[in-house]
Formats: structure tokens, sequence, C-alpha cells
């Protein structure tokens, strides 16, 4: 099977069927890191979209100093940076660092969590800062490590630890906000890798 590069360098020099591959591979991935942070369903589908047709326009910026997979990501971020904004013009600069998902419109659908842990981790997720649920589901959902991230993200790898610390600080206070009681925070959070590792699936489907 052909590597992303190879298949990225045929795409470049004229092979178009060559991109369609590329494209179907990472399609999933690229459709889950949309879906739990768009409240809107064909926005989501859209923006899937946008970011492929972005890899597609400026073919050959791809210069191979990471893995494609986190070149493509890192466009998906600068897509989902522009959209929330260009939607949110009435409140200005948006500070992503602060601004949680829950706080910049209605809540994504919630469909594809089909248990208590997975909805709450859903909930949890969309409740902290913009960047810090973008770097845990890089990681989750994902499995990008602490240097691909930063390579997508175009960070320093130590803002990005720091980032991750954080952010699981966040998410274990939302968790704990959240839960029924002390025994659903603990299976939620003790199972953390596992709904994850469920709603990764379930997340990546087209009917989302």
């Amino acid at each position: 099977m052909s590597s992303d590069e190879e298949l990225y360098a045929a795409w470049t020099a004229g092979d178009r069927a060559a991109g369609g591959r590329l494209v179907d591979r990472h399609l999933r991935s690229i459709a889950r890191f949309f879906a739990n942070k768009i409240w809107d369903g064909d926005d989501a589908e859209e923006l899937v979209g946008t970011t492929f047709e972005l890899c597609a326009r400026t073919l050959g910026s791809f210069r191979g100093e990471s893995s494609f997979r986190t070149f493509l990501f890192g466009l998906a971020h600068n897509v989902l940076r522009n959209h929330i904004r260009r939607r949110r013009p009435e409140i200005g600069e948006i500070d992503l660092e602060s601004s949680a998902v829950r706080d910049l419109g209605p809540s994504p659908r919630t469909a594809a969590a089909r248990r208590r842990e997975q909805a709450l981790l859903l909930q949890a997720l969309r409740a902290i800062p913009l960047e810090h649920q973008i770097v845990l589901e890089l990681v989750y959902f994902e499995g990008l490590s602490r240097t691909e991230i930063a390579a997508a993200l175009e960070l320093p790898a130590g803002t990005v630890a720091s980032r991750l610390r954080r952010a699981d600080e966040l998410l274990r206070q939302q968790l704990r906000r959240q839960a029924h009681d002390a025994a659903h925070f603990h299976a939620t959070h003790d199972g953390l890798a596992q709904w994850a590792e469920q709603l990764r699936e379930q997340l990546g489907r087209a009917d989302g």
C-alpha cells in the first residue's frame, strides 16, 4: 500500500486518483475532528470538505517536515478557527484558549453517545476551552503524540505539554461537576480511554 507521502507526491504531480485515495484514507479522522466542536451537522460536513479543498488548492505546501496526517490536522484547526470567528462576528475577537464550545453556540448533536459515561465525556469536553478540547481529542481520539500535536498546531512542545496538563485538570473538574454522583464520575474518569475509543469510532461515522 502506498504511503501518504507517496500518494501526496503523485497528487501534486497531477494524479487525481491518488488524491482521492488520500482523502478517503483520512476522511473519518477529519470528520471526527469537527464532530464534537461544531453545533450544526451540515456545517461540520462542510468544514470537512473545506479542509480537503484547502489541501487540494495548496498542493505542494506539505514539505514532509511532519506526517501528512499531522499536516492535515493543522489545516483542519485553521479551518475551525476561521469558521468560528466568521460565524460569531458580533463578539469580536474570540479567545479560543478560554472559550468553550458550549459558550459559542448550541451543542453539537449527541446522538453518537449511547451510554451515560460517553454522554458525560462529550459534555465535559465541550465545557472546557476549545484549544484544550482540541489537544485532548487529538490525543484520545487520534492517538497523536505531543510532538505531532505541536507540529499540527504550530506550537512549542512545552506549550503543548502544559496545555495537555491543564486540559486534563479542566476535564476532571467538569466530569466531577456534571457527574450524577461519585460512582458516575469514577466510572467515566477511570474508563476515559475506553469511552474515548468507543466515541472515536462513533464520531467518525457519517451519521455522527
